[in-house]
């Protein structure tokens, strides 16, 4: 099959999404004409132009998941330009293409998949304002429909082709905010349909939903270190404990040998506390490669007889299981009542919500690489139903991680936010340096944000 995503192709799979478009508009117009008669509709956006360029990155250090090792990246940069009430403004939004993540096919190199991520994300670029259903609309349902256009098709991947279209969702907001002069978080104080959102809040709006979701942002985000399998823990986590008085751990383990990851996990733990860790935090994520479900309880059942601390401060599991969820359908709850399990990679489309919190995941492993509008309304349906919420990294750098810090300061998560480019890809984040160095060099393990007004998504900052 053919990885390639041409202007044309992509054209024709918005039109194919599109049809479903005009009856969502005649059901909002229903529900919120009688509010808004006689006056605009707020926040109404029109997408105008769309730029993408490209930056390699090379990391420090490998970073190293169950399918295989990153040393190479390219970080994705989009300038989008919109009108919204009269005004227009541009705004930016960045991302890694993180290919091995998105698309772990054993049989493809990085170069090629790193070729056609790049070509699929100048594509979006040259077909935003018709991805986005060319005209206009509040930005989170511009937002949805870029997300909703670019999934059409399954090659690449549905995550790799979400991560493609996520920074002009972002550079969208980011515009739009800084078009009113307001943050991106604050767009839902008034009533405004998104069509693409608002069935899957049973006669409520979308909208707000994500104003109840959405409180004033903290200041404070706690700072995790990955762990990777081959990582000394004197030499490489040491420092990181002494320095930067990081405190929370997440621990990447391989999910074939119950056996080595217990023992792993307890090592970890046993090893920060000497360092003079007090009371550590910790989750775990085997990127998939768990067999099943009764693998993760056995692994649980077996850290607690093992190590009752190491047990005590586990959040969480991180997607344990293959990321398809139809296909790999396993009943969560007896394993939940050890440990919550988040339900990362598994969830690519609003459609999937429903389906998860049936088989008993705990909740959503958030990431903003899955477009802004996506982890928004996920996250707004998760909390209405009283489902867990965590923000989980893509190595954000720069943009992206200002993006990422601003989502976890206004979204209550577990974790508050995993954000690992200082480690791993350190130089992406110079330009940002000394200005936001509580965000970008981190000390008393936490993450600082500035106390000045956020505007759009920060790109100004």
């Amino acid at each position: 099959m053919s990885h390639r995503c041409t202007r044309r192709r992509l054209l024709a799979l918005t039109a194919a999404a599109a049809v479903a478009w005009p009856s969502r508009r005649l059901v909002a117009a229903a529900q919120y004409g009688p509010v808004r008669a006689g006056k605009a509709l707020p926040m109404q956006t029109v997408v105008l132009d769309a730029k993408v360029r490209f930056v390699p990155r090379a990391l420090v250090r490998p970073l190293i998941l169950s399918t295989g090792k990153i040393t190479q990246i390219t970080e994705a940069v989009a300038d989008v330009t919109v009108r919204v009430e009269g005004r227009e403004a541009g705004g930016r939004g960045a991302i890694y293409l993180s290919d091995l993540w998105a698309w772990p096919d054993p049989h493809l190199t990085h170069e090629h998949r790193d070729a056609q991520l790049r070509e699929l994300t100048q594509t979006i670029a040259a077909t935003l304002a018709d991805c986005c259903g060319g005209e206009a609309a509040h930005p989170l349902e511009l937002g949805l429909r870029l997300h909703d256009s670019v999934c059409r098709e399954t090659a690449p991947p549905l995550l790799a082709r979400a991560m493609c279209a996520s920074p002009f969702d972002a550079a969208i907001h980011d515009a739009v905010g800084k078009a009113l002069g307001r943050s991106a978080f604050d767009f839902y104080r008034d009533p405004a349909p998104v069509p693409s959102a608002d069935p899957y809040f049973a006669g409520r709006s979308a909208c707000g939903a994500i104003a109840r979701l959405v409180r004033p942002p903290q200041r404070e985000l706690r700072c995790w270190y990955l762990v990777g399998k081959d990582d000394d823990m004197e030499r490489d986590v040491g420092p990181w404990i002494r320095d930067r008085g990081y405190r929370c751990f997440k621990i990447k383990i391989l999910g074939r040998d119950t056996a080595a990851d217990v023992a792993r996990t307890v090592q970890v733990y046993r090893e920060v506390r000497r360092m003079g860790v007090g009371a550590p935090q910790l989750t775990v994520d085997t990127n998939e490669a768990n067999p099943d479900a009764a693998s993760v309880g056995d692994y649980l059942a077996r850290l607690k007889a093992a190590d009752a601390g190491a047990f005590g401060a586990l959040l969480y599991f991180e997607q344990p299981t293959g990321r398809d969820i139809t296909a790999h359908r396993y009943d969560w709850r007896p394993v939940t009542q050890l440990k919550p399990v988040m339900l990362d990679e598994g969830l690519t489309g609003l459609g999937l919500m429903r389906e998860a919190a049936d088989q008993g995941w705990s909740g959503f492993a958030l990431k903003t690489c899955k477009g802004h509008s996506f982890a928004l309304t996920a996250a707004a349906w998760a909390r209405e139903r009283g489902l867990l919420l965590s923000l989980q990294d893509l190595t954000n750098p720069g943009l992206a991680m200002i993006h990422a810090a601003y989502f976890a300061a206004h979204v209550p998560t577990l974790n508050d936010v995993e954000l690992n480019s200082p480690q791993f890809t350190p130089e992406a984040n110079a330009a940002w340096l000394p200005r936001l160095a509580g965000l970008f060099d981190p000390r008393g393990g936490v993450h600082r944000l500035p106390e000045r007004p956020l505007v759009g998504l920060g790109s100004d900052l």
